[in-house]
């Protein structure tokens, strides 16, 4: 039988559902790729070749996860029938049902991480269909007719709706990070609540919902001839026994030949994004959310990449401990006398260098920012790490370069690390991480808790103390007033402070309080969102001179990430430039600093700043003490390892992939060149020594 023969015969007889729901997200996902291509269509690689790789590998991923979206409907039509129904299953269905909930309730089959509102939403699904069962386990036969068919209706219209609104999440989700899911959808799935909520105040959920839902409804509707025929049609149980074999057998087939790697056909970024699924992509995230360097990367012997390393690491500062050659840990030193300076460390949500008016912007979005600049070491040339504000955390407090998958802030094995935490806390100073939102978003509780920070966010906060918040946290002006009541504490006790505050306003919804600013919150606009934090930050620091304090205190304000990285290539450098700014008037000297400087080297630099000697695991650079032409950068996606240094841009890549490109750094469009075995292997060393140290537990304090 020619395979579309048979396709014709499931679509008209027993398993229809099974035919009308693959014929359904097949076509879903034909016409979602062809938006995200239109939304792309600049970007995109328009030749013969590369529409056909995006549209034919697609068509294998759409096929893949076909086959397992089907597997329910498989399932109900396989087992359905009238004989299931009697007898011992009208005193088995009860019992059958009290025990699975039991299961599900107490033995915590959804796992932990989930929100409790995803954990409720699977229960009572599970409840409401064995209640189901019960029913037409002592109903008589006309009526289980009926109910199955009025339960087909509701399963075939629930799945539509969540495939049609999964194609809607990945448009939003594609206009965000302009990519098919990733770790970032991983990681919205855990924190669902966050998430949602602010998907309910970024968009008209409501809306989106009934259209969505009333699309299905038709759908299913205009389909209902062929679901009554699937019911009524009379067919064997071995006949249903074979053909349900075979359509399972698809998706242990996709397991084990579909590869997540076979949409990397093309050089254009976005042919590659577009030639995946996104529930593919969601699911290899899931499952490959940490990548084993020594595995995946192209590697060097581990004496010669810590050879590489130490020869970087070595200035007229610092000297290393022992002669191991598996080993960075050195002393640094400084001629001039320890400042028991207090810091207050600032760090931006999504603040993009471009933002500033100090950088060319003429929308006079960070007045409060630019007055500063110029009275403070205002750093030029500087660039995060990554896309995500976990990668800047880890940046900030680790000085390590990003090693593949997710940050270490959201590792399992994360305590106990050299942390500037740890730094400060060895010198006396009192320690801590102020977050608006609740700190356990992110990891970030677990993690700094872990690593020498006193954790303080919005519990520390009197409902009466909250002018604005939502769904990420207090407004930004709210969480310094924390900071500012936990600072004058601290100065209370005697001991020096060093305080780590996470900014959350600028962020969509992008929302704040009435007033502040001359951009109305109701325009939900990033502009404004930039604008009132800007505004928060001059109100902290403005009341902060104030204090008695202020004349012994460093402000360091640096964003954690930038607004945006996308672009036509894998790692746009302009996407990474984001501002820092060191302030303390009478204590550091104005300059302006316009050497390649990457986030990791902001602790080196900043305690280099006040002449501590410590033991440092640091892989970051004291940048005002490094010799000319040393200066590198570290920017990367969770999989793309980028190394910036003299003009140059090495991009590492799973399957030891690895290239060389000259960046343009107005335009952030990089030209491929020739690799230089030198640059590449110096960008190889500096992410597998950071991998070794984590792997062995050597970047413990």
């Amino acid at each position: 039988m020619y395979p579309p023969k048979f396709f014709f015969r499931l679509l008209e007889g027993k398993f229809a559902p099974v035919a009308l729901l693959s014929l359904t997200y097949i076509l879903i996902t034909f016409i979602t790729r062809c938006i995200l291509l239109a939304f792309s269509y600049k970007g995109f690689d328009w030749n013969l070749s590369t529409v056909a790789g995006t549209f034919g590998i697609g068509l294998i991923y759409d096929l893949a996860i076909c086959s397992f979206v089907i597997i329910p409907m498989v399932l109900h039509t396989w087992f359905s029938n009238e004989r299931m129904y009697k007898g011992i299953w009208k005193w088995m269905a009860p019992a059958t049902l009290g025990i699975i909930f039991l299961i599900l309730k107490f033995s915590q089959l959804v796992p932990e991480d989930f929100n409790e509102d995803l954990r409720k939403f699977v229960l009572w699904y599970v409840f409401i269909r064995m209640l189901i069962l019960v029913a037409l386990a002592i109903a008589g036969p006309t009526f289980r007719m009926n109910w199955r068919k009025s339960v087909l209706f509701f399963d075939l219209t629930l799945i539509i709706f969540l495939l049609l609104f999964n194609a809607i999440s990945e448009f939003f989700f594609w206009q965000e990070f302009s990519g098919r899911y990733n770790f970032i959808a991983v990681d919205y799935l855990v924190y669902t609540t966050e998430v949602i909520g602010n998907i309910r105040e970024s968009y008209p959920v409501g809306w989106l919902i009934a259209a969505t839902l009333t699309l299905a409804g038709v759908v299913v509707w205009l389909s209902r001839n062929l679901i009554v025929g699937s019911v009524t049609t009379p067919m064997s149980f071995y006949k249903r026994s074979a053909v349900a074999l075979i359509l399972l057998a698809f998706p242990v087939l996709a397991l084990y030949v579909v590869k997540p790697d076979w949409k990397k056909f093309s050089s254009n970024t976005y042919a590659n994004e577009l030639a995946g699924n996104g529930l593919f992509d969601f699911t290899a995230a899931f499952f490959e959310n940490e990548l084993d360097f020594y595995r995946y990367y192209r590697v060097i012997p581990d004496v010669d990449a810590f050879r590489i390393v130490r020869r970087q690491l070595e200035d007229h500062n610092s000297s290393f401990l022992t002669n191991n050659p598996l080993d960075i840990e050195r002393q640094i030193s400084y001629p001039e006398k320890e400042r028991k300076l207090n810091v207050v460390l600032i760090s931006v949500e999504s603040l993009s260098a471009s933002f500033l008016g100090s950088f060319g912007n003429e929308e006079h979005l960070t007045p409060f920012l630019d007055s500063i600049a110029d009275k403070s070491l205002f750093f030029t040339n500087f660039y995060a790490s990554g896309t995500r504000t976990v990668r800047g955390l880890e940046a900030l407090s680790l000085s390590l370069p990003p090693t593949p998958g997710q940050s270490v802030v959201k590792r399992k094995d994360n305590k106990n690390l050299f942390s500037l935490g740890s730094v400060f806390q060895s010198k006396g100073y009192s320690s801590q991480y102020i977050y608006g939102g609740y700190a356990y978003f992110d990891n970030m509780y677990d993690f700094f808790h872990g690593n020498s920070y006193e954790v303080i966010d919005r519990k520390q906060i009197l409902p009466s103390d909250i002018h604005f918040a939502n769904i990420w946290g207090v407004a930004d002006e709210d969480l310094f007033d924390l900071g500012l009541k936990e600072i004058d504490r601290d100065d209370l006790s005697g001991k020096p402070f060093f305080t780590h505050i996470m900014t959350v306003s600028n962020h969509r919804p992008f929302t704040y309080p009435e007033g502040r600013i001359d951009i109305s919150p109701s325009s939900q606009s990033r502009e404004g969102a930039i604008k009132y934090t800007d505004y928060a930050i001059g109100r902290f620091i403005r009341q902060a001179s104030t204090k008695k304090w202020f004349r012994n205190t460093v402000f360091v304000i640096v964003a954690d990430h930038c607004a945006g990285s996308a672009g036509s290539v894998e790692l746009p450098v302009t996407g990474y430039h984001i501002p820092l700014i060191i302030y303390s008037p009478g204590n550091i000297q104005p300059q302006k600093i316009t050497r390649l400087t990457s986030q990791i080297d902001l602790a080196p630099t900043l305690l280099g700043l006040l002449h501590f000697n410590y033991r440092s695991k640091f892989m970051g650079k004291d940048i005002l003490n490094t010799p000319a032409g040393q200066e590198r950068a570290f920017i990367s996606t969770y999989q793309g390892l980028g190394f910036i240094s003299d003009g140059r841009l090495v991009i590492q890549s799973p399957r030891q992939k690895i290239e060389e490109f000259t960046p343009d750094f107005v335009t952030g469009k990089s030209e491929l060149r020739k690799t230089d075995d030198s640059l590449a292997n110096e960008a190889i060393a500096f992410y597998q020594v950071a991998s070794y140290m984590l792997k062995t537990g050597k970047f413990r304090k």
